[in-house]
């Protein structure tokens, strides 16, 4: 008997705001970098890597490179893509 079994695919699970704000909000409390890459690319793709790509003016190619896990992207890179998937970057006291 063969077991069978899917991937697990996290931006399938981001299926409203509610749940998309709530997880990248647990990720950035955790702190770290490329989890938060991580966060970004899962959203992104929840919610059209191509729309993303046109809404910050960067290429689809670029911006899954941008947002993987050892990825540096550059700051402004960052704020683009949050902006754009209608998330913001707070500070507040640890």
């Amino acid at each position: 008997m063969t077991l069978a079994t899917t991937p697990f695919n996290m931006a399938e699970m981001l299926d409203s705001e509610e749940v998309i704000q709530e997880y990248f909000r647990q990720v950035m409390d955790d702190g770290d970098s490329d989890e938060i890459l991580r966060a970004l690319g899962h959203i992104a793709r929840a919610r059209g890597m191509s729309r993303l790509a046109e809404e910050t003016g960067m290429g689809r190619e670029s911006l899954y490179k941008a947002l993987s896990p050892g990825a540096l992207p550059r700051f402004d890179t960052i704020l683009k893509v949050t902006r754009a998937l209608g998330l913001k970057l707070t500070v507040a006291s640890a």
